[in-house]
């Protein structure tokens, strides 16, 4: 993978809406210079989705997943759901992994990092992703975009639902 590829693939369902159910917290963007341009830009100050991270708990099938991406290569495997809200914008950025970098040691390989995110229902009006300039909207349940490090990307809901996803950390 080179830097910045986004890489697509599909993974076959085998999940229900139990993800719809999790204790989803809204916590701050953690990349302040980022905040302040998107705000100075003339952005609304709804930059973040709700997340149910390792911390809390996760679908009875999480760990089907965690599999999927161990036989796949990748060490420390973290996953996140999200849920954006309707009128949520997350412009472009690049993952900082700060928490993450920390926790593995992993200062100095940080092009080591992998982020998958797996879209957890059908594409829904409104729902939108774009990966390193590239716009992805259509998607059915289990497609997967896949970036190494710190690929730009954004995602915003339009929509008039929550916008689903599942975001999967590691490094290889």
């Amino acid at each position: 993978m080179t830097t910045h590829e986004i890489v697509k693939y599909h993974i076959p369902k085998f999940w229900d809406d139990e993800f719809k159910e999790l204790l989803y917290i809204n916590e701050q963007f953690n990349d302040m210079d980022s905040l302040e341009r998107w705000t100075s830009l003339g952005y609304a100050n709804k930059f973040t989705g709700d997340m149910c991270d390792v911390r809390s708990r996760q679908p009875t099938w999480n760990n089907q997943f965690v599999n999927i991406y161990r036989e796949l290569g990748w060490q420390d495997i973290g996953t996140s759901y999200y849920r954006m809200p309707t009128g949520t914008i997350l412009p472009t950025h690049g993952d900082l992994y700060l928490r993450y970098i920390d926790l593995f040691q992993l200062q100095g390989q940080e092009q080591r990092i992998r982020r998958a995110i797996v879209f957890l229902e059908d594409w829904k009006p409104g729902h939108y992703f774009e990966g390193n300039g590239e716009a992805k909207v259509n998607w059915q349940a289990g497609d997967t975009v896949e970036w190494a490090y710190d690929a730009p990307h954004l995602a915003a809901n339009l929509g008039l639902e929550p916008r689903y996803t599942l975001q999967i950390t590691g490094w290889i």
